[in-house]
């Protein structure tokens, strides 16, 4: 198994900044996007965290993305909008179209946007906690490369297209639930198979569609089942969850949706829908004083945390968890102690710094 690189969360986040700096993208923006991909391994989320800066050096050198996109509203009523981002990046497209929907709810109680032209965006946790400074639930989601299988497919056909939804509370920290509709995300996969690590069995499917635990059968044909599996598991009805998201964030604005993803995976062929109009997000905000006091909304969600809280756990488990328990902790850790690289992840960083002429002396 491969071994792990400590770094220091400023030292890794002045990196990132200057990887997106070097593509050109503006100081501005460089910030936005480091701030996202620190948190995610702040948040143990590392699948999502620096891993994917190689995938987004790739797509800036194949001339996939627009390190400086015209992002436009496209239609708007007072509650909507519709955003074209542009070709740009999701780091940097979605926290605008996020806070733009912040900005409706302010005004009419919620707001809803929709994103079109965009590409993978980190973690969708990051965007749902955006509205909570602001007395609002946060709800973020995305489709994504064409990884899942539906219910009776052979084929990949759907992304693991991400759900976040965060609530405030009181006195007690947020729920911040951030999860794929399918049983395990790609980057997880990734990681595995650069530690040397089979799946755990179920989730994977090969490309005749026979169960497997190879971590790398992306590559070759294969595909991650849906939530749940089969359908005496409820394989169904994961499907249903992670085509919903698939329609909403990709049918409803536009985007490319499902096998059509022209995806940004090199071992994945893919199709074109007549052009390439990127992955799709979906944003909403939903403000608590539209249904009643914030204070009084908050106070009754500190029951419902301390109620689960109170639940018995299970045999061998020492509490019942209430959503971003986990990543919470992790959180403080890191922040403290700073941040574990697998070798592999510190190893392609390294090689994005000599492409780039960037120092990566912390990296060795």
């Amino acid at each position: 198994m491969n071994g792990m690189k400590k770094v220091e969360v400023n030292d890794l986040r002045d990196f990132i900044v200057e990887v997106f700096e070097k593509m050109g993208c503006t100081l501005e923006d460089s910030l936005q996007a480091a701030d996202i991909l620190v948190r995610a391994e702040l948040r143990g989320i590392g699948s999502h965290g620096a891993m994917r800066l190689v995938e987004y050096v790739n797509l800036w050198k194949n001339k996939r993305v627009n390190v400086n996109p015209d992002i436009t509203i496209v239609n708007e009523t007072l509650g909507t909008a519709l955003i074209d981002g542009g070709k740009g990046f999701g780091l940097i497209v979605a926290p605008k179209a996020m806070r733009l929907a912040i900005d409706k709810a302010m005004n009419v109680g919620t707001g809803w946007v929709s994103v079109r032209n965009s590409y993978h965006f980190g973690i969708a946790g990051y965007f749902a906690m955006m509205a909570l400074d602001h007395d609002m639930i946060g709800i973020a989601m995305t489709n994504a490369n064409p990884l899942v299988a539906p219910t009776f497919s052979k084929e990949p056909l759907l992304g693991t297209n991400p759900i976040a939804v965060a609530v405030p509370a009181g006195v007690e920290p947020p729920y911040v639930a951030d999860f794929a509709t399918a049983p395990i995300a790609r980057g997880k996969l990734d990681q595995k198979f650069a530690a040397g690590l089979q799946a755990p069995e179920g989730l994977l499917q090969n490309e005749k569609g026979e169960a497997v635990t190879d971590s790398d059968i992306l590559s070759k044909g294969g595909a991650i089942k849906t939530l749940g599996g089969d359908i005496e598991h409820g394989g169904h009805k994961g499907y249903c969850m992670t085509s919903i998201v698939d329609i909403l964030s990709a049918v409803l604005p536009g985007a490319n949706f499902g096998p059509l993803v022209v995806p940004t995976l090199g071992y994945l062929a893919g199709e074109k829908a007549g052009e390439d109009r990127g992955i799709g997000h979906f944003f909403g905000a939903i403000r608590i004083d539209a249904f009643q006091t914030a204070e009084e909304f908050k106070d009754y969600m500190d029951l419902w945390i301390r109620t689960f809280r109170g639940a018995t756990p299970v045999e061998g488990q020492s509490a019942v968890l209430i959503p971003g328990d986990i990543e919470r902790v992790s959180e403080a850790e890191k922040i403290k102690y700073g941040i574990d690289l697998p070798e592999k992840v510190a190893g392609g960083l390294l090689q994005i710094s000599e492409r780039l002429n960037i120092s990566g002396k912390f990296l060795k």
